[in-house]
């Protein structure tokens, strides 16, 4: 089974979204958006621009 994206509005109105992985677990979570279409949006972006990202390591 793939990963879920969850919509929904916070208590101060604004539309976020998380993604969840096969197995329930939250992987992403989103920004705060002022619609739903933006939210949306966010979604759609996540799907185009993830789906071969490369991961680069940082020290701290």
């Amino acid at each position: 089974m793939a990963g879920t994206f969850e919509l929904w509005t916070d208590k101060g109105g604004d539309w976020r979204f998380n993604l969840k992985a096969s197995n329930g677990q939250v992987i992403a979570t989103s920004q705060g958006y002022s619609s739903k279409a933006s939210a949306m949006k966010g979604i759609d972006s996540v799907r185009k621009n993830a789906p071969d990202a490369g991961v680069t390591e940082i020290e701290r």
